[in-house]
């Protein structure tokens, strides 16, 4: 890697933390999933991911090895226990994957806009390019599997229409527009990662043995169903059909494979991602009553994460991100 003199900048410095944190807690998943895989089809997808995962987090460590700037601790193998039973099937495991990369694909498109030296630059590039090609490669396995719920589909117009007045925004009273392709589709997706991440969250809870934790991962699932249920509702009433859950088996293990930092890092990390797409999904949103669905669930999500991120400030477990050594005013 060539020599750099130029000092990292304060987005180039969260960029690595957060991916650090990032990889080396996904890792600890796919370590468990490839472990007990038996799947011939789903066993390489995992074992790329693994390997990507793997790549990433000694490329960012090598980054900040030679910035003398701090390694975070992250998670590790002290953090999974590989003897334990399988918690998911291998179907999970491909749902996974699929999510993941997913997120890295957001997260990623923004973390190339916020670095300018020339080596990070072009490490996010080609993040960028093989988790495109990871999600291509879970998208057609999960169609060849037949567990891919599309999302819902709807006529074609038969020439361009402009809106012409200001019923077009209104949604509790009056006669309202349909939902546009926008507010379908962000419906759609809403309503299938809350689906992935309760199965995540069944899983933890029936092997969770700490009852704190416990506690926040049933709250967790309710919010969770919260979102899929507001949402199914809303398609149904706009005479479309609910999404209904591909089954992605949980096993019967009671043996939790994660340590309970882990959990909890992994929990507060997609909620603060459903933060950013929910902030999403309200932009593109032009009917006030899907928008006010929206603001409140942002509301719920944010109330959630604080005690989360509070309860593992009481553990001990909640590693502090970069922050300045300038004290404000």
């Amino acid at each position: 890697m060539a020599h750099h003199n130029i000092n990292l900048t304060a987005p180039e410095i969260s960029a690595l933390w957060t991916t650090y944190m990032q990889e080396s807690a996904s890792l600890c998943f796919l370590k468990h999933f490839m472990v007990h895989m038996e799947d011939e089809e789903i066993a390489p997808l995992v074992k790329e991911a693994m390997q990507l995962s793997a790549s990433n987090l000694e490329t960012v460590k090598r980054f900040l090895e030679g910035e003398n700037y701090p390694v975070p601790d992250g998670f590790s193998d002290a953090d999974v226990d590989l003897s334990a039973p399988p918690l998911y099937t291998d179907l999970y495991a491909l749902s996974y994957v699929y999510r993941t990369s997913q997120l890295t694909l957001v997260s990623v498109s923004t973390l190339i806009t916020n670095v300018a030296r020339a080596d990070l630059l072009a490490f996010f590039i080609q993040v960028q390019q093989k988790v495109t090609g990871l999600y291509k490669m879970s998208v057609d396995l999960m169609l060849s599997k037949g567990i891919y719920d599309r999302p819902p589909k709807m006529t074609y117009p038969d020439s361009v229409h402009y809106v012409e007045n200001s019923s077009y925004l209104t949604g509790w009273f009056g006669e309202r527009r349909p939902l546009s392709s926008y507010e379908l589709g962000e419906a759609f997706f809403i309503i299938e990662r809350n689906y992935i991440g309760i199965l995540l969250l069944k899983g933890f809870l029936q092997s969770m043995k700490d009852k704190e934790v416990k506690n926040y991962l049933l709250r967790a699932k309710k919010l969770a169903e919260k979102q899929v249920d507001v949402f199914n509702l809303l398609l149904k009433k706009e005479g479309h059909l609910g999404t209904i859950p591909v089954s992605l088996e949980v096993t019967d293990s009671e043996v939790c494979p994660f340590s309970e930092k882990l959990i909890m890092f992994m929990i507060t990390a997609s909620t603060g991602a459903a933060i950013s797409l929910i902030g999403r999904s309200l932009s593109l949103s032009m009917r006030r009553d899907v928008a006010a669905h929206y603001l409140l669930i942002m509301k719920d999500i944010m109330l959630f994460t604080e005690d989360g991120t509070q309860l593992m400030i009481r553990r001990g477990w909640f590693e502090q991100p970069p922050q300045s050594e300038i004290k404000p005013l």
